[in-house]
């Protein structure tokens, strides 16, 4: 019997799925929802307390799927931890970044925080797997059916996220992770098992954004060169708030090519925090991994250091772009108080280039319009001087891509995950306009699935 439960969030954040394989326990992601703090910020791992449990396989280092990863191991520390190699390198530096973070934010006596010696005994007892290389797992108390063997796709998402194939008694299960089917600026999209199916456990994120608000990579770098040379041509600065995985890395190419093509006006362009580190490990991964162009370094992009700017006056001396973290402009970070400065300036601009959870400041920010005043707590009540302009560089899959995928890995049974109510609900109506045959299933918390008898 193959069984599935969700141990995290309902829609996303705090990502953390299990499957059991006749006894065969395998827990899928370890995440946090950056919207909550401490334990009301990790998956129910009550809910693991009186099932198998024998590995843990992550498929990439964004937070909300890796970051309550040590504290899973403090309650299981016998579970045995797969990645990609980039993804481990990811970690490391992820992990010790938010060990900084959660000193800073937490109170209560009762979450404690991991360490950094945790962290680096953490990463070290990580194995990893290269991408479409097939291994066996197997469980010591697991039934006579139990072994599984697990290979991993290069999911396009972020530098060494994965897709994840399962099989079990020749049964197939295919875990997207979070997936992008076309290219951005570094990486060229997402590489699906050449087989059907029986189970797809399926990411929703966009599952009810219409395709025509996410338009192709290139159309829509042309759309922001436009946008940003009328603000740099009038003496103004431009903020975007991009996460320092993934989107700074691609959004920084694309800004650094489009000067060199003369399409962007040539200004000084500032970046801090992690997503420098994060950049070198997505050069050393440049041959070992799928690229759009192998020889092109994100070292070579003439950068400044904005920790090394005293004032935050000096950005708006001469034209400059300013990537900060976090993408969502959460209060506490970087991003969050570079756009209470940028807010005031009526010649500069802040453009978002992605998804906001509409919780966060960063969605407010993205809606609101200039001259208008918004609320980003109780009770700061800001003035808009500046423009806001929305983009869309999706490191997500579309609607018509995720129906692609169904359909190329035609599965009898679906479970969607990792997408707003409205994200999930779309896309169930819409796979069942494909076929009605399929079983669709939403990922309830705590609820127990039977995906195979």
């Amino acid at each position: 019997m193959i069984t599935f439960k969700n141990i995290g969030s309902d829609f996303i954040g705090a990502n953390c799925y299990y499957l059991n394989f006749d006894g065969n326990g395998i827990i899928l992601d370890s995440g946090v929802d950056p919207k909550k703090k401490g334990k009301e910020s990790l998956p129910n791992f009550s809910l693991l307390k009186e099932v198998p449990t024998d590995y843990a396989i992550i498929s990439h280092a964004h937070q909300d799927h890796i970051g309550s990863l040590p504290f899973l191991i403090k309650e299981f520390p016998h579970l045995k931890i797969i990645s990609t190699p980039q993804t481990r390198a990811l970690a490391e530096l992820v992990l010790h970044n938010a060990v900084s973070i959660l000193n800073k934010e937490i109170s209560d006596e009762d979450f404690v925080p991991y360490s950094h010696a945790e962290v680096d005994l953490l990463i070290k007892s990580i194995n990893y797997l290269e991408y479409e290389k097939e291994i066996v797992l197997s469980s010591y108390y697991g039934g006579a059916n139990s072994d599984v063997k697990i290979k991993f796709f290069d999911a396009g998402h972020i530098l060494g996220a994965a897709g994840i194939l399962f099989e079990n008694q020749n049964k197939k299960i295919f875990y997207t992770g979070d997936i992008k089917l076309s290219k951005q600026q570094i990486l060229p999209g997402a590489t699906l098992p050449l087989t059907k199916v029986d189970v797809l456990i399926l990411e929703t994120t966009y599952g009810a954004t219409s395709v025509e608000e996410i338009p192709e990579w290139d159309l829509e770098a042309e759309r922001f060169a436009k946008e940003a040379n009328n603000i740099l041509s009038n003496g103004g600065s431009i903020l975007i708030p991009v996460f320092a995985l993934g989107k700074m890395q691609e959004i920084l190419s694309m800004i650094f090519i489009l000067i060199k093509k003369r399409k962007l006006a040539d200004v000084n362009l500032f970046v801090g925090g992690i997503g420098k580190q994060i950049s070198s490990v997505y050069d050393l991964n440049r041959y070992t991994t799928n690229r759009i162009d192998k020889e092109f370094e994100i070292s070579s992009i003439p950068t400044l250091d904005y920790n090394e700017v005293n004032n935050c006056k000096d950005f708006f001396k001469s034209p400059s772009i300013v990537l900060a973290s976090s993408g969502m402009m959460i209060k506490g970070t970087s991003s969050y108080d570079f756009a209470i400065k940028w807010l005031s300036q009526k010649h500069s601009a802040i453009f978002t280039v992605g998804y906001m959870d509409p919780e966060s400041p960063g969605y407010l920010i993205s809606k609101a319009r200039k001259n208008q005043s918004i609320f980003l707590d109780e009770s700061s009540r800001i003035k808009v001087n500046c423009d806001i302009k929305n983009f869309r560089f999706p490191s997500h899959s579309n609607k018509n891509e995720l129906l692609e995928i169904v359909e190329k890995l035609n599965p009898e049974k679906i479970i969607l995950v990792h997408g707003e109510e409205e994200s999930i609900n779309s896309m169930a109506k819409l796979i069942l306009l494909q076929n009605k045959k399929r079983k669709i299933f939403l990922a309830q918390k705590g609820k127990e699935i039977t995906l195979l008898n």
